[in-house]
């Protein structure tokens, strides 16, 4: 079971209607359950058994503050990848010795918010990279703490846009860059080489990939020892996959399955383990309420235009990302093909195509699920669109935790600019 069930013929979440939210809450908004969050991080804390790793959740799946209060009150760390993420976890509770700090393009000012806040460490991905961080720490009279982040050519076998450990992604220091880079270690005064780290893609659903990389961390950390090194951590990364096809099922089963295989060969690590879920914590805690605005029938075709689209929700249109979709209140109409598209003036505007839903009126409700996670974090305010409000469930309680935005943000910004220029 989750968070999300039908009874007495709605879709609730926890003990509250979403029927009911809707009644207050204008549409499109974001809910997010707390129960399934708390679920989430239980079962991967249970999977991985007595290896009991730290547990940083990756900000960028979803940031909102509220959230991360909660989270961080569990006692978990977080895995940022930007300086404002450093600033939200820093700000919402999550403690600077349990900050990893990862990035292909971290910008100067964004190393010294990061060593002058003291995180545990940062995850560094080139060659160039190690000499701006020895650079930046040598001025601030600091020695850095960094972990190296390896590509370690393994494919996921994902889209494409999601994978990060091949050797063609932008990602980590390759396998022959590391051998250059042992060899440089002693040249640096400033920095101190303290954990290794690797992420090979998302939507990981299966136990090979880890246990690669996990091999593969064994031989470079005896390279490293040997070249004088003394590792803290070893860091596999986060990845972990959601169904996103069995939306009212737990996901706690799925997760066991791929991550209790890892604990043998994690045991063999005389040192901290890392891992980083973050789509994984969030995406089933979470849907996205629409309302039905028109249905329209063009030739074969037939349409429903909902008030939300790909400024609200931009997964399906940038990764052809299949998101379910169920009717809040259901019904016994006839079923047909439709395309589930936005009111943002893009072909490619849609929440999904040739999707097989019981017929629908003007002023339906449906629930886009599994939106948690890469929902509210990619939304924009394009076609000048306000973006949705988000709102978090406790039990039969409900309460906003971020406000829609309205017209008259998006003409502060412009007043804004016109008063500075």
């Amino acid at each position: 079971m989750t968070a999300f069930q039908y009874h007495n013929s709605s879709l609730r979440c926890e003990g509250v209607a979403i029927s009911e939210v809707a009644e207050v809450v204008p549409t499109p908004f974001y809910l997010y359950s707390k129960a399934a969050i708390h679920a989430n991080l239980d079962a991967i804390s249970t999977a991985f058994g007595d290896v009991n790793p730290l547990i940083c959740y990756a900000l960028k799946a979803n940031s909102n503050p509220h959230l991360l209060r909660l989270l961080s009150a569990c006692g978990i760390g977080a895995d940022v990848v930007s300086g404002g993420e450093i600033y939200l976890a820093l700000e919402n509770g999550f403690p600077a010795d349990k900050i990893v700090f990862a990035g292909v393009g971290k910008t100067d000012a964004e190393i010294e918010y990061a060593l002058s806040r003291n995180v545990y460490t940062l995850n560094v991905e080139s060659l160039q990279e190690v000499g701006v961080i020895e650079e930046i720490a040598r001025r601030l009279g600091q020695q850095a703490r960094v972990g190296l982040r390896i590509n370690p050519d393994i494919d996921v076998e994902g889209h494409p846009y999601i994978s990060t450990g091949k050797a063609s992604n932008k990602f980590g220091i390759s396998l022959e860059e590391f051998d250059a880079l042992v060899e440089r270690l002693p040249s640096y005064s400033n920095i101190k080489v303290v954990g290794l780290h690797i992420h090979t893609g998302s939507m990981i659903d299966r136990s090979q990939p880890y246990l690669a990389a996990i091999e593969c961390m064994r031989r470079l950390k005896h390279k490293l020892e040997a070249a004088g090194a003394k590792l803290d951590y070893v860091d596999i990364g986060g990845g972990l996959s959601v169904d996103y096809h069995a939306p009212l099922e737990s996901p706690a089963e799925r997760i066991h399955a791929i991550i209790s295989p890892l604990a043998a060969e994690l045991r063999r690590f005389d040192c901290r383990i890392i891992f980083e879920p973050g789509r994984s914590l969030v995406a089933s805690a979470g849907i996205l309420v629409t309302r039905v605005l028109y249905t329209k029938h063009t030739g074969d075709k037939h349409f429903v235009i909902a008030d939300a689209g790909m400024s609200d929700l931009l997964r399906p249109s940038l990764y052809s990302a299949h998101h379910e979709i169920l009717p809040v209140c259901p019904n016994d109409r006839p079923l047909r093909h439709v395309d589930v598209v936005g009111p943002v003036c893009e072909s490619g505007d849609f929440l999904a195509k040739d999707r097989l839903l019981p017929e629908v009126e003007r002023g339906d409700l449906l629930a886009v699920m599994t939106a948690g996670a890469y929902g509210f974090v990619l939304s924009s305010n394009y076609n000048s669109r306000p973006r949705p409000a988000e709102v978090l469930v406790n039990a039969s309680d409900h309460k906003v935790i971020r406000e829609r935005g309205t017209w008259s943000d998006l003409q502060r910004e412009v007043t804004d600019s016109r008063e500075n220029s």
